[in-house]
């Protein structure tokens, strides 16, 4: 496929400088730098493992309440909302 396409001054700089140093045509290394640009965006993001903690609960704190919304404020605070 035949196209025309603008890039910015900078970027046409950095394919230079990987043309030179690669070797490879200019078709070339636009065509590499695409795929390798295409792929890394279309893998996932490795994502920080979540980990809860279990903390022991004071078991007389639990029978003083009679209201979820009252423990959590006694646990939390007022602005726990």
């Amino acid at each position: 496929m035949r196209t025309t396409l603008s890039i910015d001054d900078d970027v046409a700089t950095l394919v230079e400088h990987e043309v030179r140093r690669s070797g490879d045509s200019f078709k070339g290394t636009i065509n590499r730098l695409l795929r390798l640009g295409l792929t890394a965006s279309s893998r996932p993001q490795p994502r920080k493992r979540f980990v809860v903690t279990p903390k022991a609960l004071d078991t007389g704190l639990v029978t003083r309440y009679e209201k979820v919304e009252d423990l959590i404020e006694a646990l939390d605070g007022p602005m726990h909302r």
